[in-house]
Parts: structure tokens; C-alpha cells; sequence
């Protein structure tokens, strides 16, 4: 039986006050869309700590009373973590094709989540039994691959699908793939896991 490697967070990549700049600079860039800049003291990027300036994988989400309302990010480090940052905020808020886009009148009601990744690292296994061995529920993202059909849960998605099985095969269909392509070993799987930021509201 193929035993599960042990259970790792990700140490922390930024500070408590570093994750609070990022939701504040996060949340800024969004009400900027409707109000224009509005620069404040402790926000000016001149001054922004250096490990901000990293390049990292970053996911911003967006909820409204524990709903979806926009989830857009960037499995590789593509640019410096604040800037991927703002480029993400923008995008979960309007750019996400499964919502409108986000109006001023939900400003005061949107949650801002950050999730800062590891890199992706490929993930062996034979086939689906083994897959199910591998994954840990609540710590690893998951991408699934297959030619061009490519999607990823991050790992807060367990809380709504803890069962390994049923996380796969709805990571599947989001992936264009038929549910069950994950059982017979075909696909390309990688790990990843995230320090996870949250305001609180």
C-alpha cells in the first residue's frame, strides 16, 4: 500500500504585516477601477519589503457571504508578488468569465483571499488508486493535465470536496477532461501548497 509522504505545511513566505499589505494593496487596486489612485503613507511600492518583490505563483479570490465571485491567478512566478498581486485582484474582480463584472455597490460586501504558492512540483503514481494514496487533503493543490486540457484546485477547494475521489473528478471536467480520466495513471499531476491570507470580515 503506497503511503502518504507526511503532512507539511508550507512555512510561511510572508509576515503577518507583509500579508496584510498585500490584502490592503489587493483590495486598493479594486476600488482604484471605480475611484481612480488614491495613494496612501504605508502603500508607496518604493518602499515595499524585498521579499514582496519575489517572483511567485499568486491566486487572488474573491466571496461575498461565502460565495464565489471571482477566483483569477497564476501557477508560475511570472511576475514580482505584488504586482502579480494587483494584475490578479483586477482580473478576479472583472475579467473572471464566469461572473459579471464586479460593481461598485459590492465593494463593502466582497472578502479578499491571497494564496501564495510553492512551486508545482510532478506528483509519480501508477494509477488512480495510487493517486488517491498520494494526495493530502487541505495541504496539496492539484493540477491535472492532458495535452492542452489543463485546470488546478487550490487546496482550500477540499473544504467543499474532501472525498479524494470526488475533488478529481470535478478537477476533470474543469480541465475539459471526462470525470474519470484520472483513474487509469494517463494524466500529468503536480503538488503544490500555499500560504493562504484572508481578511477578515
Amino acid at each position: 500500500m503506497t503511503e502518504k509522504p507526511p503532512a507539511k505545511n508550507l512555512p510561511n513566505i510572508v509576515s503577518e504585516k507583509q500579508g496584510h499589505f498585500l490584502l490592503r494593496l489587493a483590495r486598493k487596486t479594486i476600488v482604484e477601477h471605480f475611484y481612480g489612485k488614491a495613494e496612501t503613507g504605508d502603500e508607496v511600492l518604493d518602499g515595499i519589503d524585498p521579499i514582496l518583490k519575489e517572483f511567485r505563483g499568486t491566486f487572488v479570490t474573491l466571496t461575498i457571504h461565502g460565495q464565489l465571485r471571482g477566483c483569477i491567478g497564476n501557477l508560475e512566478p511570472v511576475a514580482p508578488m505584488y504586482e502579480a498581486i494587483r494584475r490578479n485582484a483586477v482580473h478576479a474582480a472583472f475579467h473572471d468569465s464566469r461572473f459579471a463584472p464586479l460593481g461598485v455597490h459590492e465593494l463593502d460586501q466582497i472578502k479578499i483571499d491571497i494564496s501564495l504558492l510553492s512551486e508545482p512540483q510532478p506528483l509519480a503514481y501508477r494509477d488512480g488508486a495510487e493517486l488517491v494514496a498520494l494526495l493530502r487533503p487541505g495541504i496539496d493543490g492539484v493540477i491535472v493535465g492532458l495535452g492542452r486540457n489543463q485546470a488546478t484546485f487550490l487546496p482550500q477547494v477540499w473544504a467543499q470536496l474532501p472525498r479524494v475521489e470526488d475533488f478529481l473528478d470535478h478537477l476533470c471536467l474543469k480541465a475539459g477532461l471526462s470525470q474519470a480520466a484520472w483513474r487509469d495513471g494517463g494524466l500529468e499531476v503536480l503538488t503544490y501548497q500555499v500560504q493562504y491570507i484572508s481578511e477578515e470580515r
